[in-house]
């Protein structure tokens, strides 16, 4: 039977449509439609009716091997101690790659990480007749800023308007909001809140003016130069010194090679123009972020990254990595679904004050990878790793 739609039937809803019923409706309708059986989508363990608010039409579940990388050493401000870190993902050599890494910093004492600061933005913009209005009402704003804080934060019992950014572009004005959002990630959140803030402004401001909620700055799923540098979730730094002697013995690799590696690897980038001068961060918190739960989209603005590297004098060498925008949640949104919650209790980063800590984990984990593949680029490995564990085959 071909599995193109026979029709255009709609969809089967309930008034409740998170039962074992609508679900089981769903899949006997999916395979009149198409004939598809659904053997393995819609085998679970997940009680259905945690599903609300996470999923509409829900018909089983996508099951992604988990693996577990580390242990990795942390000496964090958050995260401290010895980790292992379930990473979900069907790419061959990936959990072992950054087992690699791990071990190798573990060994040498840890990777040091630092939160630097951690934001969420919504970026209204306000349209008036010309540009003196608009730099007009910027000077107003600033001068009120108190009462539209309060307006903001009453929507909200974790989220706190921290600062707000201002850009003047012809008879516009954009207004950068930033929130500090608790254990939640916090999008909606500050949506809300900001939405409270621009309705009072209306209300309140002695001209005439009109609003758009987002002018596109506050940049979500997706990278911007403006998250580089002001930051758009945690900002987070790993960084490490790497002995030459470790690095050659474990890596087979020397420290004076790896540092004029990521001088090629700086001008490629350039060429390319990429948001991110090392090597695959995306991987790393793709798979952390599949396996606890995390909005997967925010791997677009996650994955950027500032590679530095400094070959010290005695031949060690110094290796660091900024991630400036890594958005997790410990709480809210799919944290708490069944397998999900699991693996951010592997790491001890579940519920209330965990956030950093997993921002963190997120950071040093990078770090791990990127030193991984970096070592086995120039090792000759790289390839020949992927070829042994990378394919699925018989």
């Amino acid at each position: 039977m071909s599995n193109q739609p026979s029709d255009a039937a709609k969809i089967p809803r309930q008034q409740d449509n998170y039962t074992p019923e609508s679900i089981a409706e769903r899949q006997a309708f999916l395979l009149k439609q198409t004939g598809v059986t659904l053997k393995h989508v819609a085998h679970s363990s997940v009680d259905p009716a945690t599903l609300a608010g996470n999923i509409e039409n829900p018909i089983g579940m996508a099951q992604v091997p988990i693996g577990l990388a580390g242990p990795i050493l942390i000496n964090g401000e958050h995260a401290a101690g010895h980790f292992y870190v379930p990473m979900a993902t069907t790419e061959g050599t990936l959990v072992a790659s950054y087992s690699r890494g791990m071990r190798v910093l573990s060994e040498i004492g840890g990777v040091t990480t630092t939160v630097v600061e951690r934001y969420m933005q919504r970026a209204p913009v306000f349209h008036f007749e010309n540009a003196r209005e608009a730099k007009e009402f910027g000077a107003w704003f600033d001068a009120h800023l108190a009462d539209i804080r309060t307006a903001a934060e009453a929507t909200t019992s974790v989220g706190k308007l921290s600062h707000v950014e201002q850009y003047g572009v012809s008879r516009m004005r954009f207004l950068r909001f930033n929130y500090t959002t608790g254990d939640a990630a916090g999008q909606n959140m500050c949506g809300k809140a900001t939405l409270a803030a621009c309705t009072w402004i209306q209300k309140n401001y002695p001209h005439k003016s009109r609003y758009t909620l987002s002018g596109a700055i506050d940049t979500d799923k997706k990278h911007s130069h403006i998250n580089t540098l002001h930051s758009r979730g945690a900002r987070v730094v790993a960084e490490v010194v790497l002995p030459k002697e470790v690095m050659q013995r474990v890596m087979r690799v020397d420290t004076k090679a790896l540092f004029a590696a990521r001088q090629v690897s700086n001008v490629g980038g350039m060429l390319a123009g990429t948001t991110n001068n090392g090597l695959h961060a995306a991987n790393g918190l793709a798979a952390i972020f599949i396996a606890t739960g995390q909005d997967a989209a925010n791997i677009a603005e996650s994955q950027a990254g500032i590679v530095y590297v400094d070959l010290l004098d005695n031949g060690d060498l110094y290796w660091s990595i900024t991630l400036p925008s890594v958005i997790v949640a410990s709480y809210g949104g799919g944290t708490g679904l069944g397998s999900q919650r699991e693996c951010l209790e592997i790491m001890d980063c579940y519920g209330d004050g965990k956030a950093l800590k997993l921002a963190e984990i997120c950071a040093a984990t990078v770090l791990a990878g990127e030193l991984s593949l970096a070592s086995a680029v120039l090792a000759g490995d790289w390839v020949e790793s992927h070829d042994r564990l990378g394919r699925n085959r018989p």
